[in-house]
């Protein structure tokens, strides 16, 4: 899989035990295991659970230049623009299903290749 999209073995490997340990793919050791996916929990999950299971929601919270102390009582100068961002960014996580990407990807509308 690493191969396929590019990424650094080690790197991918980790990933793919965080969406295990989270139960969003599936893991079947030994020989023949590897990781899975049953394909009718493409729809029911949502790119926002996987970034969840990463990265947290430090994504949803994150100020826009990095500074720890940026909130709504303090914002930074990008703070009010970022914020809408972070609201379409989690819309669009919370919406978008691997289904959906899996088709783009099969129809050649999109690739997982960089």
């Amino acid at each position: 899989m690493a191969k396929a999209i590019d990424s650094p073995v080690a790197y991918t490997s980790k990933i793919l035990q965080q969406l295990s340990r989270n139960n969003i793919i599936n893991s079947e050791k030994g020989p023949t295991g590897g990781y899975f996916i049953d394909k009718r929990k493409l729809e029911e999950i949502k790119l926002g659970t996987i970034v969840s299971a990463i990265d947290g929601d430090t994504v949803y919270k994150g100020c826009g230049l990095g500074l720890r102390n940026c909130d709504e009582r303090k914002p930074c100068s990008i703070h009010n623009q970022f914020k809408i961002i972070r609201g379409d960014l989690k819309k669009m996580l919370e919406t978008t299903t691997l289904l959906t990407l899996s088709k783009e990807n099969n129809n050649g509308i999109t690739f997982l290749k960089r």
